[in-house]
């Protein structure tokens, strides 16, 4: 669900006067707020702060007593300071918790105040290392975008508890919570789902880091106005800011304290004692402090190396002979235990191979290629691979998803491949994957990209595919590099019923089913007549035999998940079939699955859209307007009312993927014909209500301009 984000910055309410004396010479500065120390630049009162001289962000603080008795700081603007670093260049503030509740009766938000101050201008910057954006809530959806940045960019996350106790007090339906708070404040607790309480646990304030810089400018362009330069102190030194334009100061290696006040980096770091950091020597007792360092020298009577080798007794020069004698010695067996070292690795590397390719089933498959005659199937070793993709170089890539990332390459002889480099597998498809890749080796369909073979002897196996030459559905219809291209209805009623069939063929393949489990746009591939190529259905996608292999992680991709599969973790058939569903809608809109950018809430869920239109009879209004008039609009509602028996939410009620491709073959046949486009509404309407046992005399009698050939030509036997 939408949140807004408080940010809060450091703002002076004091008037924009120079003060009388240097503000880090004035001892009468108070420097502590109860058990905060404030260190300049930051100060209490006028003259006791480094002063910007613009009048409006700076970096003065008040000292207020609380109702509890105790102390805070506090901004211009009443944001309570929490903690100064000038080591880090660093502010901790306390930032408030954004909630906002949706309402199921009015279906939509409660009020939420907005309130934002802009940054671009000031000294203080968001700390994008100290700080994570975070989300609390069951199916809660927090984003944050750009403002005036020139280029609109958007991130956020998702917070979702599958099978979790839904939060519901009255009217509200859920309660969900952004905050972007500091990192290491964060520590998750389940009451803050089940009951709702991360606002009063934490009194509705959590911690936010802010870096700062003292001026505005580069060290180069500082250190060239020597009154104004802040790095005042000996022994300190400028650095440019990684978070944006600006400076800070810092005391120099080997010492400490505060560098914008004179003699402040004063305090000498006694590198071999201080507990902060690690012995620097690698012999006990060989370190000796320096001023702004140290030295690691060998004790008396030794010699060697103290820094990061060893000291030893020093030797006669009879010794020194016999040492060198004997590293002679050693140099020699050193180089004959490399080379029985690189045999023996040569050798462990080819058992770990072999290894690997036992673990994934090799042998069985191996055993199956030799008795199944004609089984086009190869088994291709790491090296190959190698060869066919440049090592694997990045200017091979594909493209990169969840599952693993694919490579263009290759082989030797010339055909051009697609390599999956899968991330990982389960420890069933470990056991199996042999045996699996048997399977899938023998799925032949025109509209399935084709498996050529695998790699077995690596950890995570490989797999090797048909190269599609012309890019994804999903580049297609929602435009790559040139913008979108025009295509016809019948062009995507072609695609959608191949499809349906690549997909109808993999869920009735032989004895054990094969489940797509990630059907999308980006997932089918188009070549150059149009012809749809479903791909990446690879060696996870067997379709469950027992409630033991129901998946504990759901995996997909968020606008094509089955919310059945998202709350029990069962995948199957019908899973495909509404992520298909999003895929039909995506042809007849246009729209993406997913889009953050829509301007409004109901818009961002192409699904959820579509069957409120589709509810309102507003179907119209959401239909991509190349197709409205190309074809009869009783064709394309039923293509509509098809997509939304797939998009049911309980999955006994969708049609299966054969039914569906037997619709799509059916409404794609009627739009070929000529009455498809020349047929009033009313007329094909009619003729769509009839029954399969229509006989060809009755459509004459209500569409007189059908032939015999016609009616053939539809699968309706004519008279004799």
């Amino acid at each position: 669900m939408p949140v807004t984000l408080l940010i809060a910055v450091l703002v002076s309410a004091w008037p924009a006067a120079a003060a009388a004396t240097p503000p880090y010479g004035n001892v009468s500065c108070q420097r502590r707020c109860g058990d905060l120390d404030i260190p300049f630049p930051f100060g209490i009162g006028r003259g006791c702060y480094h002063y910007t001289g613009e009048g409006d962000i700076t970096f003065g603080l008040t000292c207020n007593r609380t109702a509890g008795g105790g102390y805070q700081a506090l901004s211009g603007e009443s944001v309570e300071v929490i903690g100064v670093s000038v080591r880090h260049g660093q502010a901790r503030i306390r930032s408030g918790i954004q909630a906002w509740c949706y309402n199921r009766t009015s279906r939509s938000m409660g009020d939420n105040l907005l309130w934002w101050t802009d940054l671009s201008d000031s000294q203080f910057r968001l700390s994008d290392d100290a700080n994570r954006f975070t989300v609390v809530g069951c199916n809660s959806l927090a984003y944050v975008q750009s403002v005036n940045t020139g280029t609109a960019y958007m991130t956020g996350c998702m917070a979702t508890c599958p099978g979790a106790a839904r939060l519901v007090n009255g009217s509200c339906a859920g309660m969900g919570y952004a905050v972007l708070m500091e990192a290491a404040a964060f520590d998750f607790r389940a009451t803050y789902v089940t009951t709702g309480d991360f606002v009063e646990s934490t009194g509705g304030k959590v911690p936010l880091v802010l870096d700062w810089v003292v001026g505005k400018e580069t060290c180069a362009e500082a250190t060239r106005n020597a009154t104004a330069y802040m790095c005042v102190s000996g022994n300190s030194e400028c650095v440019d800011s990684r978070n944006g334009p600006g400076y800070l100061c810092n005391c120099s290696a080997g010492y400490e304290g505060n560098p914008y006040i004179p003699d402040g980096c004063k305090v000498d770091i006694n590198e071999c004692q201080d507990p902060r950091f690690k012995y620097p020597c690698s012999v006990p007792g060989a370190c000796t402090n320096t001023p702004g360092g140290f030295i690691c020298a060998c004790p008396d009577k030794t010699t060697g190396n103290a820094y990061n080798g060893t000291c030893e007794a020093k030797k006669s020069q009879l010794g020194v002979r016999l040492a060198v004698g004997i590293s002679v010695g050693l140099v020699v067996l050193v180089v004959a235990t490399s080379c029985a070292y690189m045999i023996h690795q040569r050798r462990s590397l080819a058992a770990v191979k072999q290894r690997y390719f036992k673990q994934h089933g090799g042998l069985l498959l191996f055993e199956e290629m030799k008795s199944k005659q004609g089984l086009s199937f190869t088994l291709f070793t790491e090296e190959e691979l190698e060869e066919a993709t440049g090592r694997f170089d990045e200017r091979n890539v594909l493209g990169k998803g969840g599952s693993g990332t694919v490579y263009r390459g290759t082989l030797k002889d010339g055909r051009p491949v697609a390599i999956k480099k899968c991330k990982l597998v389960s420890a069933r498809q470990e056991k199996e994957f042999g045996k699996e890749m048997l399977i899938l080796s023998q799925v032949n369909h025109r509209n399935v990209v084709r498996l050529y073979g695998c790699c077995l002897e690596v950890e995570v196996p490989m797999l090797v595919y048909e190269f599609v030459p012309n890019g994804t559905l999903y580049q297609l219809i929602h435009g790559h590099g040139h913008g979108r291209p025009r295509v016809s209805f019948a062009t995507r009623l072609k695609i959608a019923h191949e499809t349906a069939e690549a997909l109808a063929y993999l869920h009735s393949w032989a004895s054990l089913p094969i489940i797509h489990g990630d059907v999308k746009s980006p997932n089918i591939l188009i070549d150059g007549s149009y012809a749809a190529k479903v791909t990446d259905f690879g060696a996870s996608t067997l379709a469950p035999t027992d409630e033991a292999q129901f998946v504990t992680f759901v995996q997909g991709t968020y606008g094509y998940l089955d919310p059945e599969y998202m709350q029990t973790s069962k995948l199957t058939s019908k899973s495909d079939v509404y992520s298909f569903g999003v895929v039909i809608l995506e042809l007849l809109t246009r729209r993406k699955a997913m889009n953050l950018q829509a301007p409004l809430e109901e818009e961002i869920n192409l699904s959820a859209s579509f069957l409120l239109a589709m509810g309102e009879k507003r179907l119209g209004e959401i239909l991509d307007e190349q197709i409205v008039g190309e074809q009869s609009i009783e064709l394309i509602e039923q293509v509509a009312e098809l997509a939304e028996q797939c998009l049911e939410m309980a999955s006994e009620k969708r049609p299966s993927m054969r039914e569906v491709a037997e619709e799509l073959d059916r409404v794609r046949k009627l739009s070929q014909h000529p009455w498809g486009q020349e047929t009033s509404d009313e007329e094909l309407k009619a003729l769509l209500a009839r029954s399969p046992g229509t006989t060809s005399s009755e459509i004459e009698l209500s569409c007189g301009y059908v032939s015999m050939s016609d009616s053939a030509y539809l699968g309706i036997q004519s008279p004799r």
